[in-house]
């Protein structure tokens, strides 16, 4: 089956009118794009902005009559749409073209599907994120995999906070960790989560929840890839889930966000300088050892 997919720039004030006209007119699937390269960093939780100038694509099915949606569309003074044709494909797939076996450290590696690393590989995740954020393709991915990797994780109690498809919770306990738990507040990444820990036979391992789960016992190290506004607020819950002398590894900043976001860790973890890397940045530290004091 083909389908004719429409193409048009709009307002943000208009997105609203604009979608239910194209429902009405037969659209199966509605999509919104940035048309101006303007960034939208950092929506709360519940928040959709949208960008000022975005590009709508529409999907209609093949029988779908294009002038007529054209003719409409002038009427109400929305431009011209343009059109495309697009063949069915597995679109779940289709990640899979451009995603290759890649090294993380000195033998960490991450493969799509059932792919091979080109080199005999100690350590290797077999990857599918479905619909969950997570390939080790980003910088900030990146570098929490090469932090695991160098670790030594043996017999160690990890916390993956906003796990994503799961692919940190995964290395860590491939790298030796005895007990994972992973958290994220989107079911998806749940699932993409849970299925790639039975790939790579570590589910045993790995407990997948949501924050509102009874919060795990205080780990020898949490990793938290999510975004800088977050993980100021998280600070204090951070605290509560390292054990003193565990590692809290922060990353999902950019590289100009450490400065304002390890302030708010530095009462109750020792922090190092950021690493960073392509715009981005990774921060680590140990939790303090806490001290008893005695009434007076």
């Amino acid at each position: 089956m083909a389908w004719q997919q429409l193409t048009l720039e709009i307002h943000a004030s208009d997105a609203e009118r604009v979608e239910a006209l194209l429902t009405s007119l037969g659209a199966v699937s509605i999509c919104l794009q940035d048309a101006a390269d303007q960034p939208l960093l950092e929506p709360a939780p519940g928040e959709t902005p949208l960008w000022t100038h975005p590009r709508l694509s529409a999907l209609f099915d093949e029988a779908v009559d294009r002038d007529a949606v054209s003719r409409m569309l002038a009427s109400e003074g929305l431009g011209e749409a343009s059109w495309a044709e697009l063949v069915e494909r597995e679109w779940e797939r289709v990640w899979l073209d451009d995603f290759e076996p890649m090294r993380f450290g000195k033998s960490l590696w991450v493969c799509p599907g059932d792919t091979q690393p080109p080199v005999p590989a100690k350590t290797i995740i077999a990857l599918d994120p479905g619909l969950a954020f997570g390939t080790g393709r980003h910088a900030t991915t990146a570098l929490c995999l090469e932090w695991l990797e160098q670790a030594n994780l043996d017999d160690c109690a990890v916390i993956d906070y906003g796990c994503g498809s799961g692919i940190l919770a995964i290395a860590a306990a491939l790298l030796g960790a005895r007990d994972v738990a992973a958290i994220d507040i989107d079911e998806q990444a749940l699932i993409a989560t849970a299925d790639n820990a039975g790939r790579n036979a570590v589910d045993k391992v790995i407990t997948v929840a949501t924050p509102s789960a009874p919060l795990p016992q205080p780990a020898d190290v949490l990793i938290a890839n999510i975004l800088a506004q977050p993980l100021v607020e998280l600070a204090p819950l951070f605290a509560r889930l390292v054990r003193p002398g565990g590692w809290l590894v922060l990353s999902g900043l950019l590289d100009d966000q450490p400065s304002w976001v390890s302030p708010a860790y530095t009462g109750d973890f020792t922090m190092d300088p950021p690493t960073c890397r392509a715009g981005w940045a990774r921060l680590t530290g140990i939790r303090k050892r806490v001290h008893s004091v005695s009434a007076v």
